[in-house]
């Protein structure tokens, strides 16, 4: 089983509000290995909408991302094409 881990830095205005949230719990549920973020020693599933929200992750924010399973490699591309994109904000 592949184990993968990254950081990322929140680069929208507005943080990782609801809409840029939804769209994260939207990618990481479209794969089958386990997804979590990290931001503050806080630990969430990050294909729950509510965890996403509860990082309260701001402009500027670091996220650790750690993607778990055996399509880890194509759930952290998708993940980290979401953060680069800045969540369609930018």
């Amino acid at each position: 089983m592949e184990r993968l881990e990254r950081t990322f830095t929140v680069v929208n205005s507005l943080g990782l509000h609801a809409r840029p949230a939804a769209m994260v719990v939207q990618t990481a549920n479209r794969f089958r290995s386990d997804v979590h973020f990290e931001k503050d020693g806080l630990q969430i599933n990050a294909k729950s909408i509510m965890g996403v929200l509860t990082l309260a992750a701001a402009k500027g924010s670091s996220v650790i991302v750690t993607c778990e399973g055996q399509d880890a490699a194509a759930a952290m591309a998708a993940i980290a094409k979401v953060f680069e994109s800045g969540f369609g904000e930018r």
